[in-house]
């Protein structure tokens, strides 16, 4: 499935959804005008460094079948944090932060993850899979990527999302996140709903001492028909607008 046709039709996305939700006017800006941003945030450019990164990790698992080095892995880090945010006027730094902090930063976070990332986590189905699927009553499909699609002995689906944070998050959090709802739909509707799926967050937290923390939940069928209506009651009418 390929990313790029997908996006080029009319869509939504987790975070075009969440945009709505959030501020419509936000949304309109971004999602119907289409106007830039003038400026990018340091956490996006570094998040989406990051996950370049770990998709290379995670080919290298899939392919050679064993983990590359933790240094390999902070030079393809460097590689990408260069890539993205070398020289760019663009990118609005947090107070004490800049290329230099966050490219040690960005090498710390994944020496932890090397370290603390348990060996043996199953089958790799899956990695930066794209998503589409349908909801009765939306005129657009909801499209996504999946970071990483897992299988255990068992047959048991483990769908896990990247995330890098200033603070680890609550349980309630997690069980909360719309995001993850939204995979849980996906899933279901590409090929795994006979499975049991569980969700996760592998999230690189950046605390004075780094650690990854990885978050598991499920999603009932409650919890699918509380999302499901918010987004036909919020953004559905509307979406018929979107690209």
């Amino acid at each position: 499935m390929n990313l790029a046709k997908l996006r080029d039709q009319p869509h939504l996305s987790v975070s075009s959804i969440q945009d709505y939700l959030d501020c419509s006017l936000m949304f309109k800006f971004r999602r119907i005008d289409k106007l830039a941003p003038e400026c990018l945030s340091d956490a996006q450019v570094f998040g989406t460094a990051v996950h370049a990164t770990l998709a290379e990790f995670y080919e290298e698992l899939k392919t050679a079948g064993k983990k590359m080095t933790a240094k390999w892995l902070q030079e393809i880090f460097e590689s990408h944090w260069k890539r993205l945010a070398q020289n760019r006027a663009d990118i609005q730094y947090k107070e004490g932060k800049n290329y230099d902090t966050l490219l040690l930063e960005g090498k710390e976070l994944l020496s932890v993850f090397h370290q603390n990332l348990p060996e043996d986590e199953g089958s790799i189905i899956a990695i930066e899979e794209p998503f589409t699927f349908c909801l009765d009553g939306l005129p657009v499909p909801i499209i996504g990527v999946w970071d990483l699609v897992l299988e255990d002995m068992a047959g048991v689906i483990t769908i896990v999302d990247h995330k890098t944070s200033s603070k680890a998050k609550s349980n309630s959090e997690v069980d909360l996140n719309f995001q993850l709802t939204v995979y849980h739909l996906a899933a279901k509707s590409n090929g795994f709903w006979d499975r049991e799926i569980l969700l996760r967050f592998d999230c690189l937290v950046k605390t004075k001492v780094p650690k990854l923390e990885q978050y598991y939940t499920t999603r009932s069928e409650v919890d699918e028909k509380r999302v499901v209506k918010k987004i036909l009651k919020s953004i559905g009418p509307r979406s018929s607008s979107l690209r």
